[in-house]
């Protein structure tokens, strides 16, 4: 029997064992899809030797970058990125194997924002400054869309902090993704620290969060008149992307 699987710490909010295991016995594929919850990355090249039968993962936080040296190959794509969520696993010979990082949030992302957007979304900020964050940056790029990340504190020239959202900022940018864990379940009373009161109809503000199902971020945003929408459409094309992927 086939094994795919997720790798990330911590699991509880995993939506891809459920899907891809209903998929599975749906399809009557001969395979099972299970968790890799592994406390610190080093612990990586132990769930590909000790599973033999493991011919691809998903990579969520907070190892989409920080199992990037641990892989053979990288696409094109992802090399841009700089992150990875989807591994194939091909195995040459009883000991040979070689990894394969591609990024599957790019395609899923892509989709599911695009039917939203309108003439006026021409400039969006990116709430936080890692994997995911990155997958939309170039995402919106490919979608002629120019964003600025959000960071909790100075980085570089490029990068605004929370306090430089000022009402012209708020203004321009009418494009607001959260690609931050913040007001993921079970913390829900929490939301991304910006101006919620500088929103309005011209908004559309995207949380790549689907637990719970309205953010607080979203609730905030929708009070004000925006377009909201969470990101378990993305996450079911990303994972019809990764089957892709590992079958191609």
């Amino acid at each position: 029997m086939d094994k795919y699987g997720l790798i990330g710490y911590p699991l509880g909010h995993s939506f891809s064992v459920t899907y891809f295991n209903e998929k599975f016995q749906s399809e009557n594929i001969d395979a099972e899809y299970v968790n890799f919850e592994i406390p610190r990355i080093e612990d990586f090249p132990e769930v590909v030797t000790e599973n033999i039968n493991l011919c691809g993962l998903n990579v969520t936080i907070p190892y989409k970058e920080q199992v990037i040296p641990y892989l053979d190959e990288l696409d094109p794509d992802t090399a841009k990125i700089g992150a990875v969520n989807v591994i194939k696993i091909i195995r040459q010979g009883k000991a040979k194997v070689k990894l394969v990082g591609y990024n599957s949030d790019i395609i899923g992302f892509t989709q599911s924002i695009e039917p939203l957007l309108q003439p006026h979304h021409t400039k969006a900020l990116l709430l936080g400054t890692g994997g995911a964050s990155k997958a939309v940056y170039h995402g919106l790029a490919n979608l002629g869309i120019e964003s600025k990340y959000v960071s909790r504190s100075k980085r570089d020239g490029e990068t605004l902090t929370y306090a430089d959202l000022t009402p012209e900022v708020m203004a321009e940018h009418t494009i607001i993704v959260n690609c931050t864990p913040v007001g993921m379940y079970p913390k829900v009373d929490f939301c991304p620290d910006i101006p919620y009161e500088q929103l309005t109809p011209q908004h559309l503000l995207y949380d790549l969060l689907y637990n719970p199902n309205e953010t607080l971020f979203m609730k905030k945003g929708r009070a004000q008149g925006a377009t909201v929408k969470n990101g378990l459409e993305m996450l079911l094309l990303q994972a019809f992307a990764a089957w892709e992927i590992w079958h191609r």
